[in-house]
C-alpha cells in the first residue's frame, strides 16, 4: 500500500520598491550665446514666472526674485560693457519621494568665494586638483551670500542619505562653463532648503567651497530630493 502525502506551500513574501534617483533631470543650456555673450532673455526664462509652468513652480520663482536679482543685475553691468567676467548659475528641481519632479529653474547667480579663487589659481600649480570641486552640499540657512564665506551656514548633516555625505556630480564641460550635476536625497527630517554650496570634499564640515547660493525655501520629506545643476561660466575677452 502506498501512502501519499501533500503538504501546502506557506511563507512570506516581502516587497521593497526601490526608486531611481534620474541622473539629469534637464539638461540646462548654458546662458551665453554664441558670441560669447550672456543671453539675459535665456536667464530670464529661466528664473522668472511665465505661462506654460504650474502655480507651484511659478510662486516658488516670484518668492526666490530677490535672490535672482542679486546676482544678475552685476552679470548684466558686466555684459552691457563687454567686461570679462565669472559666475555661477544654479538650476534646482525638486525631486519628490514618489518620483514626480518640479523644474524650479534658476536660483540664483551668486556667489564665487574668495577660497574658491584660491583653489583654482593653486590647480594652475598642481597643488590641489581643480576636478575635485564637483560635491553638493545644502543647508538651511538664509545669511546672504559673500565672497569671504568658507562653508554654509547651516549644512545638513544627518538628513543626507548617506549620513553627512554630499551629492558627488557629474561633470560636463560646455563652452566656456563647467558643469556639475548632483542629486541629494535625505531619509530624515523636514528641512526647508535655502543654500546651496559647491565643495572640493563629499564629507560634511569641511573641504574648500568654491560658490554658494541662496534662494527661496523648497520643503522636504523623507525620500525627496533636489538635483542641483551648478554651471561655473567664463566669458571671454577684454
Amino acid at each position: 500500500m502506498q501512502t501519499m502525502h501533500t503538504s501546502q506551500p506557506s511563507g512570506d513574501l516581502l516587497t521593497r520598491v526601490v526608486r531611481r534617483q534620474p541622473e539629469i533631470v534637464r539638461a540646462w543650456e548654458p546662458v551665453i550665446n554664441d558670441r560669447r555673450r550672456v543671453d539675459l532673455a535665456l536667464v530670464r526664462e529661466h528664473a522668472e514666472p511665465r505661462r506654460g509652468l504650474s502655480d507651484a513652480v511659478n510662486a516658488w520663482r516670484a518668492a526666490n526674485s530677490k535672490n535672482f536679482h542679486r546676482g544678475l543685475d552685476r552679470v548684466a553691468i558686466a555684459d552691457m560693457h563687454g567686461i570679462p567676467t565669472h559666475f555661477g548659475a544654479l538650476y534646482v528641481a525638486k525631486i519628490h519621494a514618489c518620483g514626480d519632479v518640479e523644474e524650479l529653474g534658476l536660483a540664483s547667480l551668486r556667489v564665487v568665494t574668495d577660497a574658491g579663487v584660491a583653489f583654482i589659481a593653486d590647480a594652475f600649480t598642481n597643488t590641489v586638483e581643480a576636478e575635485n570641486m564637483n560635491f553638493h552640499g545644502m543647508g538651511t540657512g538664509t545669511t546672504a551670500e559673500a565672497a569671504s564665506q568658507t562653508a554654509l551656514t547651516t549644512e545638513l548633516t544627518t538628513e543626507y542619505n548617506p549620513n553627512s555625505t554630499r551629492a558627488t556630480g557629474v561633470q560636463t564641460s560646455p563652452t566656456n562653463v563647467y558643469q556639475t550635476v548632483g542629486t541629494n536625497t535625505i531619509d530624515s527630517g523636514t528641512p526647508a532648503v535655502t543654500e546651496h554650496g559647491i565643495f572640493s570634499q563629499a564629507a560634511t564640515g569641511g573641504g574648500t567651497m568654491l560658490d554658494r547660493s541662496v534662494f527661496s525655501a523648497i520643503n522636504l520629506a523623507s525620500g525627496d530630493g533636489i538635483q542641483f545643476t551648478y554651471q561655473l561660466t567664463f566669458t571671454s575677452g577684454g
